[in-house]
């Protein structure tokens, strides 16, 4: 077994295709096969089970791709520390429902780790798709939410999956509005006042179940309803049709400006935001960074916030 080898698993890993790994790593597409099967047959397990849509981690696979990266990264720890070897190419990735303070934490890990070469990856996405991420090894960190209607069924999906949930903080719903809407001058804002207005909600796919929806109170009806992909869409749309969306509450003004703002919503519902990781797996020093940045962007007291 060599570094290499392990380099290679982490990159077909990564890309979930032969060819496209066998690029990245300027080799051959039969030399990078030829030196997986040569690793598998030493380490006697099938790290890939191999399909006509490229290959994926066996059960094997994703225990040893989490112990490759762990020796990958002591590896570069090793070498930045007696080879002076400053040019390495951190790898990081998380997948994440959309959150400003997750995006706020991942800028602070590029500007500790970055340096001139990095390969970071941070993922808005729906949020079956976070979980599969974190369990495929994907990302190593994923950030979601549960909820009374949701615990039990994300709870079940994560232990499947080998993951665990680490509560960050629990959040009162709250809608985002423009600064300008019509409610911006209330307190507090409640569903029948919003009721003649637009709902917006980020689209889950073929998942498109109430216990993978981004936003609490997701089973409840709306005359008007319009589904986005991206952040920067459904903002744009609560500005110019006065629409509006229910989640945390945290919103940054650096990201978002002034002109989206945020109003609790008088419900007894709750939101617990939190992380998910593998169970047995450490975190990366990157990860470890993340972790704790993320602390700096929570609201200690959730009512102050807007």
């Amino acid at each position: 077994m060599t570094l290499q080898q392990l380099r290679y698993i982490v990159t077909v890993a990564q890309t979930g295709n032969i060819t496209e790994a066998a690029k990245r790593l300027f080799i051959s597409q039969p030399s990078l096969t030829n030196a997986i099967h040569e690793l598998e047959k030493e380490m006697q397990i099938t790290i890939f089970n191999r399909t006509n849509k490229g290959v994926s981690l066996s059960n094997d696979g994703e225990i040893f791709l989490s112990y490759a990266r762990q020796v990958l990264e002591q590896t570069d720890l090793l070498e930045e520390k007696f080879l002076n070897k400053k040019e390495q190419s951190p790898k990081f990735s998380v997948s994440c429902q959309h959150y400003s303070f997750a995006v706020n934490a991942f800028v602070d890990v590029i500007r500790t780790f970055g340096g001139n070469k990095y390969d970071f990856t941070l993922r808005e996405t729906q949020t079956y798709e976070i979980i599969e991420d974190v369990s495929r090894l994907k990302s190593e960190i994923g950030i979601l939410y549960t909820s009374s209607n949701n615990e039990k069924v994300i709870s079940k999906i994560l232990k499947q999956n080998g993951l665990i949930f680490q509560e960050l903080f629990v959040a009162k719903p709250h809608v985002f509005i423009s600064s300008q809407h019509p409610l911006a001058k209330h307190n507090q804002l409640t569903l029948e006042d919003l009721e003649e207005y637009p709902y917006l909600s980020f689209e889950q796919g073929e998942y498109n179940s109430f216990y993978f929806s981004e936003e609490i109170l997701s089973t409840l009806d709306h005359n008007k309803n319009i589904k986005v992909r991206d952040r920067a869409t459904l903002f744009n749309l609560v500005i110019g049709l006065n629409g509006y969306t229910v989640s945390s509450g945290v919103i940054s003004k650096e990201l978002n400006g002034e002109t989206i703002i945020a109003k609790p919503l008088a419900v007894t519902e709750f939101m617990k935001i939190g992380t998910i990781t593998q169970k047995d797996m450490p975190l990366s020093r990157y990860g470890t960074a993340y972790m704790e940045s993320l602390k700096k962007y929570i609201p200690t007291e959730m009512d102050t916030i807007y």
